[in-house]
């Protein structure tokens, strides 16, 4: 028996998108969270808790997006043709929140305000076409003879409008809860209160989109609900709600650090019932990952050099992590 080389590919592309969606969500959280605090001071604690990382975080979606150009070519031009322009928004979303994180330290006081606007309008927007795509591919993507056969606005749906929201959503939980790991005093307290209406709201477009992906998507409920998956699969769904519960008592009791682990175990929750759903198909709901692989020589020679770099990604990322521990105080600066 040999090696399944798609398989090895697509569980790298599953762990690189895993790690940006945690890596760039707090940092994209931030900027989300920016309209609430007020302060010039508490706005540049804010920044400067990811200042050191941020820029780090994003190599993870370049390594998922490479991954899948070279492993499989075939879904790399279904899915960027079907979703070009959500794509593209949001990518002019993270450029203006990049741009904006830089130059805000260096602006004027009468121009910062400017660069606020522009971290806050491309973190939204980056997150919010995010979610989208997301929506966009949960819904199925149509494909006919190998190509694309839809439309450049089949994106445009109800469904997933409410899945750029629910990113919005669950990107702010993740970035309010991050501050609270990484900040003191009254800006902390700030996002206390805010963490608890948070953690609903996103509980609640857990439970709408749970809900409306299998009633729109017989073939996702079949898997969901028919026996003896319903067995296998009722863990994830009662997980999601001790985790939830742990939350908002971890929340209530001021809690620095438990807040935003508990926060990524509910992201990891959601992603897996995104695989447990969509599983093993890389373009909803037709071609599965060993139809869209590319020849095994390909792959082979592409998974050498991956594997010898995702160590040096993985050591870098937590170095940066472990030299800029602890808590952020007005009197740190970004240099």
């Amino acid at each position: 028996m040999g090696i399944d080389l798609a398989l090895i590919w697509a569980v790298i592309i599953i762990f690189g998108i895993m790690m940006y969606v945690v890596m760039d969500g707090f940092d994209l959280g931030i900027g989300i969270l920016f309209p609430f605090i007020k302060g010039k001071s508490d706005r540049d604690v804010m920044m400067n808790t990811v200042a050191p990382v941020w820029d780090g975080n994003e190599t993870w979606l370049v390594l998922g997006g490479a991954a899948l150009f070279g492993a499989f070519p075939l879904a790399y031009s279904v899915v960027l043709e079907a979703l070009y322009l959500p794509l593209i928004l949001m990518l002019v979303g993270l450029i203006f929140r990049g741009v904006a994180f830089e130059f805000r330290f260096k602006a004027k006081d009468d121009k910062r305000h400017l660069w606020d606007k522009a971290f806050i309008g491309g973190s939204i927007t980056a997150t919010f076409f995010q979610g989208v795509a997301l929506g966009a591919f949960i819904d199925g993507i149509p494909v006919v003879n190998r190509q694309f056969a839809g439309g450049s606005l089949d994106w445009f749906t109800p469904f997933t409008l409410f899945c750029g929201l629910a990113l919005v959503a669950a990107y702010a939980l993740l970035g309010c809860t991050w501050l609270i790991m990484k900040t003191e005093g009254k800006l902390q307290e700030q996002m206390h209160d805010l963490a608890r209406p948070l953690a609903f709201v996103v509980l609640a477009v857990i439970g709408v989109v749970s809900i409306w992906t299998p009633l729109a998507h017989p073939e996702i409920a079949s898997r969901w609900f028919s026996l003896p998956n319903l067995f296998w699969f009722l863990p994830v769904p009662i997980l999601v709600l001790v985790t939830m519960y742990g939350l908002v008592r971890a929340v209530a009791r001021n809690a620095h650090y438990t807040p935003f682990l508990l926060t990524l175990v509910l992201i990891f929750l959601g992603y897996s019932g995104l695989g447990i759903s969509l599983w093993p198909n890389i373009v909803p709901p037709s071609i599965s990952i060993w139809d869209a692989a590319a020849p095994p020589q390909s792959q082979g020679f592409m998974l050498v050099g991956t594997l010898f770099i995702i160590p040096f990604i993985l050591g870098y990322t937590f170095w940066s992590y472990y030299v800029f521990r602890g808590k952020v105080t007005h009197e740190d600066g970004y240099h």
